[in-house]
């Protein structure tokens, strides 16, 4: 992927393009914004540019190809294990950051989930910060760069991503992968201008399985405690897929308070599920629906810090059923 064909981000474009063309790249960056919007291919990208032999990132050269197929001498990728980045793949790193470049004029790391970094290994890290060697490049990625030690931040060229708009996205589901008008809609809604959530292994979800999702949330009666705790079970189960079920729930229920102040159908992300929408809203108000929201929000913080799972669902679920 060449810088020209990495949709948006064009300001990060210019920044790097410039760098380059100046020889003034930083030693260090930080690439920050949500996942799946395009920051890895820029580091990538960056990297070709750094490492072709025309010196322009042409992606047809042999050392473009090896970028590409990141099998690079002089590239390397670091990944959490498991939830985190240890203190052992940190230093692991640095032995291989301390050796000369074999084929490029830079070693070029770039470490994913940035954020994921024991406090040792953000540490260890602070070291090849502070004495960077002239012939390295390092490239953070993070989602939640809040959560890095200020004294990295402080070391590293911060560059933000945004998220793409919405019309981006659905002009291109539209484009590459002919999906019509609604769908491309509450696509690019839900995936919160994320390619990677628009095009990926989220599409079934938010199209399919989103439907079977609010049909059964929606029949829910506070009533019948054993559907509450069924669905609670199956929510619970699907641990990798829960926080985007969330967010499916917390649209919906966007739509349905939308729908109670008059707003347009254009504001709606479940553009097919109108009728639904019509019908949750005659017995819900203004102050019920908020009152949900916030048991979504809530619940969504909570997962964050290990809390028993179906619990939680449980408990949620006879808010929302209220």
């Amino acid at each position: 992927m060449t810088f020209d064909r990495i949709l948006g981000h064009d300001r990060q474009k210019q920044i790097l393009h410039r760098a380059l063309a100046n020889g003034r790249l930083a030693h260090a960056y930080l690439f920050s914004g949500p996942d799946g919007i395009g920051k890895r291919l820029m580091a990538l990208a960056l990297a070709r540019a750094i490492v072709c032999l025309e010196q322009r990132g042409c992606g047809h050269c042999l050392a473009c190809r090896k970028i590409d197929h990141q099998n690079h001498p002089d590239l390397h990728i670091l990944e959490p294990d498991g939830n985190s980045i240890k203190i052992e793949q940190i230093r692991a790193f640095q032995r291989e950051l301390n050796l000369k470049p074999l084929e490029a004029p830079r070693k070029i790391c770039l470490i994913e989930q940035a954020d994921a970094m024991t406090v040792g290994a953000a540490n260890a890290l602070l070291k090849t910060l502070e004495e960077p060697r002239g012939d390295t490049l390092l490239m953070l990625l993070s989602s939640q760069p809040n959560r890095l030690l200020e004294t990295i931040r402080s070391r590293c060229q911060p560059l933000p991503f945004t998220r793409h708009p919405n019309s981006r996205i659905q002009a291109e589901l539209k484009k590459q992968l002919g999906i019509e008008s609604t769908e491309s809609h509450v696509l690019a809604a839900l995936s919160e201008g994320s390619f990677k959530k628009a095009f990926g292994k989220d599409r079934e979800l938010y199209l399919e399985q989103r439907r079977e999702l609010l049909k059964t949330l929606t029949g829910l009666s506070s009533g019948s405690i054993l559907p509450i705790l069924d669905f609670a079970e199956q929510l619970a189960t699907d641990k990798a897929i829960l926080p985007d079920i969330l967010e499916i729930f917390q649209a919906f229920y966007r739509d349905v308070l939308m729908f109670l102040q008059g707003r347009g159908d254009d504001e709606l992300v479940n553009l097919d599920l109108k009728d639904k929408i019509r019908r949750v809203s005659a017995r819900e108000s203004v102050a019920t629906i908020l009152a949900k929201l916030d048991a979504l929000i809530e619940v969504r913080r909570q997962l964050t810090r290990n809390v028993n799972g179906q619990l939680a669902m449980e408990v949620l679920l006879l808010k929302l059923a209220a």
